[in-house]
């Protein structure tokens, strides 16, 4: 958490004050919550960018506002995905003795049994939410895959025990699910070649 975001005061402002900023190289703000009212900010997208980059978007960042400095974690990112640029942010202002509640992105480890005859990945949740003291958010939970075979899912039960965080997703919250391949009958591929 060694890094100190600079961010300055702004008026909530027009859609065209929000193009200059943008233009300007700065990304609109909002932030919120622990013993601060709502503030509009602006902040340096390259020192936005650089940050993530250090610290995930998970982690705490300590912001300097109005010469007092403020613990915080992203909230939420509003992006313009054809672009790919940041449009608004939103931080939230954080106790760190406190637990909050944070999404933590799933990463799958190891090699499936099942798609090495075959299967097909499906990750249809790519994270869960915990809750946690801000200092101790993790950058991803690892689910190892390995003995996954076809047919077969990790859902939020099978992890819940075996990693240290409380995981307020549901037990049927479904991670993973290696699915059979599909088997295209050769009589219909040909009628679909003609």
């Amino acid at each position: 958490m060694s890094t100190v975001l600079s961010v300055k005061k702004r008026e909530a402002g027009h859609r065209s004050t929000l193009t200059q900023l943008r233009k300007g190289g700065a990304i609109p703000a909002v932030i919120y919550g622990y013993s601060l009212d709502s503030t509009p900010i602006s902040i340096s997208e390259k020192e936005f960018r650089k940050s993530i980059q250090k610290n995930g978007q998970n982690g705490v960042f300590s912001m300097e506002l109005d010469g007092k400095k403020v613990n915080v974690v992203v909230s939420e990112i509003q992006q313009c995905s054809m672009k790919d640029e940041v449009n608004h942010i939103d931080f939230l202002a954080i106790n760190m003795s406190e637990v909050i509640e944070s999404e933590v992105p799933i990463k799958l480890v190891g090699e499936s049994v099942g798609i090495s005859v075959g299967g097909i990945l499906m990750q249809p949740n790519l994270d869960v939410k915990i809750k946690v003291k801000p200092a101790d958010i993790p950058e991803a939970i690892e689910v190892d895959i390995t003995e996954l075979k076809i047919g077969e899912t990790i859902t939020v039960a099978d992890i819940r025990d075996k990693i240290e965080f409380d995981i307020i997703s549901e037990n049927d919250h479904t991670l993973v699910t290696i699915m059979a391949p599909a088997v295209v009958d050769e009589e219909t591929a040909d009628i679909a070649q003609e």
